[in-house]
C-alpha cells in the first residue's frame, strides 16, 4: 500500500490548497498538515512555499509530485490485479458525472450494474463537466461521464451517445408554439442558463457563436446550477431554457414544460473520461462497456416517440 503522506501530499500538490485537498480526502485540515509536515521532516526538505495565502511547489515539491504520482499509479495497479485473480468484479467504483447525466441518466445504470455485480460499491461524485475532469486528473476517481469534449491533456475521452439540446419553456411562452428555434430568435426573449464551468453551457456558447450570436447577446435573467431547478423557474414562465430533452421527459408528458428543437438542431455527445496511461481494471472495463449501452438506451428513449399508421 502506498505511505498515506504521498496520497496527502499528492492531494495538496494538485490543489494547492490544504483546505481542498482535508475535502477531498475527508480529512481534517490540520491533519492534512501534520502530515506534509511529516513528509517534509523525512524528506529534510521543503516541499511546499507558503506566501501571502497561497502555496507552490518547490523544485523539491515537483520531483517528488513526479514520483508520488507513478508510485501511487503503481500501488492500486497492485491492489486491483490482486483482486482480479480471484475471478470476481468487486471493490470500489470511484465515478464521476455531471449534473444532467447524474440526475437522469445514471440512477438506473447504477441500480441494476450493482444488481449484476453486488461486490461492486459504487460511489458517485456530481458536480459540472470542468470539476469532473479535474477529479479525474488528479487520479481521485476512476472514470468520469460529462457532457463534450475534455480539454485537458493528462485525459482519454471516449464518445458515449449523443444527446440532443432543446428549447424548454412553459406551455404559455411564446416560443411554447414554435415549430423550430433560430439562435437570432433566442435573443429575443429572456433566458435562463447554466453556471460557467457547466458542460451544457459550453456547448451552448459553441453553438451560438458558430451561427454568428454572441453568447453575451442572450437576455440572462438566471444563471443556475441544477437542472432541477432551471425547470422548475423555466415552468413559470419568466424565460427558457435550454436542456437536454433527456432531462424534461416526464414534465413534457405531464404538460408542465414544452420542448422546441433548435433550428439547426443542437447535438452534442456524451463522453467518458480517464486517464491516459493508466491501467484500467476489469471492474471499470466492464462498468465503461455496461454504462456506455446503457445510457445509449435511456438516450434513445427520451426522443418522442413516432406516430403510428
Amino acid at each position: 500500500m502506498a505511505d498515506r503522506r504521498l496520497q496527502v501530499f499528492h492531494a495538496v500538490a494538485k490543489h494547492l490548497s490544504f483546505t481542498k485537498a482535508a475535502e477531498a480526502l475527508f480529512m481534517t485540515q490540520p491533519a492534512v498538515t501534520f502530515q506534509i509536515r511529516q513528509l517534509e521532516e523525512h524528506f529534510d526538505t521543503r516541499l511546499f512555499d507558503r506566501a501571502h495565502g497561497r502555496i507552490s511547489l518547490t523544485a523539491s515539491g515537483q520531483v517528488a509530485l513526479e514520483y508520488a504520482e507513478r508510485i501511487l499509479g503503481l500501488s492500486a495497479e497492485l491492489d486491483t490485479r490482486l483482486k482480479e485473480m480471484s475471478g470476481q468484479v468487486t471493490g470500489p467504483l470511484l465515478i464521476g458525472a455531471s449534473m444532467t447525466i447524474a440526475e437522469y441518466l445514471l440512477p438506473r445504470v447504477l441500480g441494476e450494474f450493482k444488481s449484476r455485480y453486488p461486490g461492486v460499491v459504487p460511489r458517485l461524485f456530481v458536480a459540472n463537466s470542468e470539476a469532473v475532469q479535474a477529479r479525474i486528473a488528479e487520479r481521485t476517481l476512476d472514470v468520469g461521464f460529462i457532457e463534450g469534449e475534455s480539454h485537458l491533456p493528462s485525459l482519454m475521452t471516449d464518445p458515449c451517445c449523443e444527446d440532443e439540446l432543446q428549447v424548454v419553456c412553459a406551455p404559455t411562452h411564446p416560443l411554447a408554439k414554435a415549430g423550430g428555434v433560430t439562435p437570432q430568435a433566442l435573443v429575443e426573449h429572456a433566458y435562463i442558463g447554466r453556471e460557467a464551468g457547466s458542460g451544457t453551457r459550453e456547448v451552448i456558447d459553441h453553438y451560438l457563436q458558430k451561427a454568428g450570436v454572441a453568447p453575451e447577446a442572450l437576455r440572462v435573467v438566471m444563471e443556475l446550477g441544477s437542472p432541477e431547478t432551471l425547470k422548475g423557474i423555466a415552468a413559470t414562465g419568466l424565460g427558457y431554457a435550454i436542456m437536454s430533452r433527456a432531462t424534461v421527459a416526464k414534465e413534457t408528458q405531464l404538460g408542465q414544460l414544452v420542448r422546441v428543437p433548435l433550428a439547426p438542431r443542437l447535438t452534442r455527445h456524451l463522453t467518458v473520461v480517464y486517464p491516459k496511461e493508466r491501467f484500467h481494471s476489469r471492474l471499470v472495463n466492464s462498468f465503461v462497456q455496461f454504462a456506455k449501452e446503457r445510457l445509449a438506451a435511456a438516450v434513445r428513449g427520451a426522443e418522442p416517440k413516432q406516430p403510428t399508421a
